[in-house]
């Protein structure tokens, strides 16, 4: 899955300027209303959130940034299989142990200023370990060791678990695949989100033919 982690293996491609283009644009947003944490984020499933996620993380730390990557995706996580990482231990284990969450970061190679916390071994109930007061002091803890911390979760429509996440968070982005998410469920996902008061910051649309500019980003 490294191929998909195109600003690392293409870094010249319009894909990963594109992935720059996207970070820039947060980064403006944020000028308000610092975001410190952010939560990255589909309707459904296979909407490409995660790869969003990780290639957003690799060039924040490229411009010099200190990131953490966190997958809260605890029913089928992917980012230790994109970062070619173990996940004997993460979030989930952490959280059962109440540790320290530095026992759990990994560097990733080639990107100085990422580290990645995996999601661990899939526990029985994912959104009851979201849902513990521990997640809240782990990304706590996070956020006062980096600059940035991004949150990958499941999809926003299928589980609650999106929306336990994004009131943990200083901001949403939403992930939307081009000829493939819904608008009824772009719609649902935005409104359940507004519902917990989560700080929807934008959206990032995937999938779109190079000659159209690779991907979007809107208020």
């Amino acid at each position: 899955m490294v191929n998909q982690l195109v600003t690392l293996s293409d870094p010249r491609s319009p894909a990963a300027e594109a992935y720059r283009s996207l970070y820039i644009n947060l980064s403006f947003s944020g000028q308000e209303r610092p975001i410190r944490s952010l939560l990255v984020v589909s309707p459904g499933p296979d909407e490409g959130k995660s790869v969003t996620l990780a290639n957003l993380a690799v060039v924040a730390a490229q411009m010099g940034q200190q990131v953490v990557l966190v997958d809260c995706d605890l029913r089928q996580p992917q980012q230790h299989e994109l970062f070619s990482l173990r996940n004997d231990a993460g979030v989930a284990t952490v959280i059962a142990a109440k540790g320290e969450a530095a026992s759990a970061l990994q560097a990733v190679a080639d990107v100085p200023g990422l580290k990645v916390m995996t999601s661990g071994p899939v526990p029985v109930s994912p959104t009851q370990v979201l849902a513990s007061r521990s997640m809240e002091t782990l990304l706590h803890a996070l956020v006062e060791s980096a600059d940035l911390v991004l949150v990958d979760a499941p999809p926003v429509v299928a589980v609650s678990d999106a929306s336990v996440m994004a009131t943990k968070v200083d901001g949403v982005l939403l992930v939307l695949k081009a000829g493939q998410t819904k608008r009824d469920y772009a719609r649902q996902a935005k409104e359940t989100l507004e519902k917990v008061n989560a700080h929807v910051i934008g959206a990032v649309l995937n999938n779109v033919a190079a000659d159209a500019g690779m991907q979007g980003y809107y208020k």
